[in-house]
């Protein structure tokens, strides 16, 4: 809620226009440790606050070095809004008897550190100019599906020890190999179990369930699409075709680099995590 409301006061307030999000809680980073943070897919054109016209996409300055690049709101100015939202937020938790705080000098000394601090807040237009809103899309499903870490990062369980890889720490972006104790792992792991009914995705503005029939009909009859190009846009509600199977395709699969029919040779199953958990072993 926080977040939300810090980026609808920007976005009404730098653009002009009705804003927008999907938002999906993530509380790990690559070591498995504590690290909340919200990842959040934001429109950057949309209905006017009155909904009269449609605002476009703000861009960049353009330099000799550097072209264009979509610019949604300043990031240092939401940073803070989202400061003080959660801060203030907290508070109010704190005077409703929600929170139960057992030292209250010692909490406001913790707000007062945290408020003394920039809060990172990164905004990033999509991959590339041509990019498609899949893309994008698949880069949030990313945050919404599996665990804190995935099946391909693990190497071996080793002398008691849980060997992955993770990314450095140094900012170069290489994956290095760590290790953790077995015991270890599995409390680190299992610290990120979200609590029963906790809702880790939401929509908010424009893409809320209550708001999200009326922004969707003020887009299609604002946005300067042509009729021909809006009608070869797919109905996001329509369900997902499944895909053919291998004997009903007649599509051959080839390598998508040297273009050689591909065979499949085996195939498993991934198990779910009911199994892995209540399974007999």
């Amino acid at each position: 809620r926080s977040a939300s409301s810090a980026l609808q006061r920007s976005i009404r307030d730098e653009c002009g226009m009705q804003a927008a999000a999907t938002m999906v809680l993530h509380t790990w980073n690559q070591r498995l440790g504590h690290h909340p943070h919200i990842h959040a897919l934001v429109p950057g054109s949309g209905p006017s606050l009155d909904g009269s016209q449609w605002v476009p996409c703000r861009y960049t300055q353009a330099t000799r070095k550097k072209p264009a690049q979509p610019f949604l709101v300043d990031n240092k100015e939401l940073g803070r809004r989202f400061r003080g939202s959660y801060v203030r937020g907290v508070r109010r938790l704190i005077r409703a008897g929600v929170l139960e705080i057992d030292d209250l000098v010692q909490i406001n000394a913790v707000l007062a550190e945290v408020q003394a601090c920039d809060w990172v807040v990164y905004i990033q237009p999509p991959p590339t100019e041509t990019s498609d809103p899949e893309d994008v899309l698949k880069y949030l499903a990313r945050y919404m599906t599996g665990g804190p870490i995935s099946d391909r990062r693990l190497i071996e369980v080793k002398d008691g020890r849980v060997h992955f890889w993770a990314r450095s720490s140094d900012k170069s972006g290489r994956q290095v190999p760590v290790s953790l104790p077995t015991l270890e792992f599995i409390r680190c792991w299992t610290l990120h179990i979200l609590p029963k009914g906790f809702t880790k995705a939401r929509r908010y503005g424009g893409w809320s369930n209550t708001r999200q029939a009326a922004y969707q009909q003020q887009c299609e009859q604002l946005q300067p699409l042509s009729p021909s190009s809006s009608a070869d846009l797919p109905d996001p509600l329509a369900p997902v075709p499944e895909p053919p199977s291998a004997e009903t395709s007649d599509a051959v699969l080839k390598c998508p680099r040297c273009q050689t029919e591909m065979v499949l040779e085996s195939h498993t199953r991934r198990p779910s995590w009911r199994e892995l958990f209540y399974g007999p072993d």
